[in-house]
């Protein structure tokens, strides 16, 4: 079906970054984002809709059709990716005013929103669009305004953190751009599907080969996998807290869905997951990241930066459905990026209650809360039930799925990782837990002047922790709509 909603989707975030610079007002600037998440979200969803009801959308920019002109090509896998980042933008909103105000002078809010707005824009952009140079484009811009907005943070080592980010963050798109080059070189094409049609006979290309490693491993830098993981501990940690709630929940996952996206319908299975060893690289690595970034979790004395580790390790879920090569493998990652989004949005969301409170994000923050602040410790541990997968949150059932895919190809190391993980999250969510009821609470307690919690971030709290226990219990559609959304990625033969 030929509409332009999926260009809407990208134009409208795009467009109205320019109009907040222009503003200048920081509560305009707020207000602006706002109707730029919201806005894509409905559209998003829309997609999502019409795709489930007419199947694949397609919008031609300026009526030039593939391979000439530029594609957006919305299935059912990056519908859910679009719902998933507009979403999450449209939940952050509300604690992002004050969360900001605290954080960042006041001369700044507007270019932080512009930026902001401008990582939402290629965020988007990278899910919809059908043309890989423009996954590109939109990759740059989603990485040089998330270059800046970890920049904003409040201390020097934000400057720092950045820095590292820009150099592997360079390195992963020059990476990702000598592989898409490498194809065009190939093909004379940039259009996916394209790409998909003129690769069928190319399985024995050394050339095809070099790409598809280039784009493997450029990819791997931007998700953030073991090993080259390095630059996302320090820029969670150090960015502004409504700046970690967003990306957390969608960075990474973006560019795991392009990683699927080039595995299973652009390069295909048969190069990927046959004549390489991509698939079992990413399984292993994928075990390792969620053995090692949940032990590193355990040891952290910073909030933001246990969340940090543990999402390194939850990555490592996603790829490992990735790696596998499957439908039952992309659903389950599919699904996890839905769950851990959500579940990591709420958490980095408590982390910037804390630094509105105390100034920092640390463990010790936690003592008394229970008694303090009983909402938000309820909120924490709903988070935290999710992360170790408990029955009734949707962690549980992102593993479940996760699971079910592994017996079925008998890879019972993987399995054995996903449980050893499991256990060790109990481990770093109990040690926040057991500070929160035995720890030093008059050590902990907040100013009395930020002792109350700002109404935006109990409202953004409130959605996202019911959505944890919503996507829990009721996960059936949410399950069946990621398998179809497998099965129609590997559903073309290869």
């Amino acid at each position: 079906m030929n509409t332009q909603l999926p260009v809407l989707v990208v134009l409208i975030p795009l467009l109205i970054a320019p109009l907040i610079v222009l503003v200048r007002n920081p509560t305009a600037a707020w207000a602006l984002f706002g109707a730029a998440a919201a806005s894509s979200f409905a559209l998003a969803v829309q997609c999502l809709l019409l795709v489930q009801e007419q199947g694949l959308l397609q919008a031609f920019l300026g009526g030039w059709e593939p391979p000439f002109g530029i594609e957006y090509r919305i299935d059912l896998a990056n519908a859910i990716v679009l719902c998933l980042v507009s979403g999450i933008a449209l939940l952050v909103t509300p604690m992002a005013k004050a969360s900001i105000e605290r954080e960042i002078s006041e001369p700044r809010i507007y270019l932080f929103y512009a930026c902001l707005t401008l990582c939402l824009t290629g965020l988007l952009g990278m899910a919809a669009t059908g043309d890989a140079f423009n996954v590109f484009v939109f990759l740059e811009i989603s990485s040089l305004s998330g270059y800046a907005l970890i920049a904003m943070g409040n201390s020097r080592r934000a400057l720092l953190a950045s820095f590292r980010y820009l150099v592997m963050g360079t390195v992963g798109g020059t990476f990702f751009l000598t592989g898409v080059g490498l194809l065009y070189a190939l093909t004379g094409t940039l259009n996916m599907a394209d790409l998909a049609g003129s690769l069928t006979m190319g399985f024995d290309s050394r050339v095809l080969i070099a790409a598809a490693a280039f784009i493997v491993v450029g990819l791997s830098i931007k998700i953030a996998l073991f090993p080259v993981h390095a630059w996302l501990p320090a820029a969670y940690a150090e960015a502004p807290s409504a700046v970690t709630a967003f990306m957390a929940a969608t960075a990474t996952k973006v560019a795991a869905y392009v990683l699927l996206r080039f595995a299973a319908t652009v390069i295909g299975p048969v190069v990927v997951f046959a004549t390489l060893p991509i698939g079992t690289a990413l399984v292993w690595l994928a075990c390792i990241a969620m053995v090692a970034g949940s032990i590193a979790a355990i040891y952290q004395t910073d909030f933001k930066r246990l969340l940090a580790w543990s999402s390194l390790a939850q990555i490592g879920y996603i790829v490992l459905g990735i790696g596998l090569g499957t439908d039952a493998g992309a659903s389950a990652a599919l699904t996890h990026m839905v769950n851990h989004g959500v579940i990591k949005c709420g958490l980095f969301v408590i982390a910037g209650v804390l630094v509105w409170r105390h100034g920092h994000a640390t463990v010790a923050n936690f003592a008394g809360m229970p008694q303090q602040s009983p909402w938000l410790f309820a909120a924490f541990v709903i988070g935290a039930l999710g992360l170790i997968g408990v029955p009734g949150t949707g962690g549980f059932i992102s593993k479940w799925v996760l699971l079910q895919a592994l017996i079925a190809e008998s890879a019972w190391v993987a399995v054995a990782a996903v449980l050893v993980s499991s256990l060790l999250a109990v481990i770093y969510c109990w040690r926040v837990v057991e500070i929160a009821w035995f720890g030093d609470s008059d050590a902990s307690q907040p100013p009395a002047a930020a002792s109350r919690t700002p109404v935006g971030a109990t409202l953004s709290l409130a959605m996202l922790s019911g959505l944890v226990v919503y996507l829990g219990v009721h996960s059936s559609w949410l399950v069946e709509l990621t398998a179809q959304a497998g099965a129609d990625l590997f559903g073309v033969g290869r």
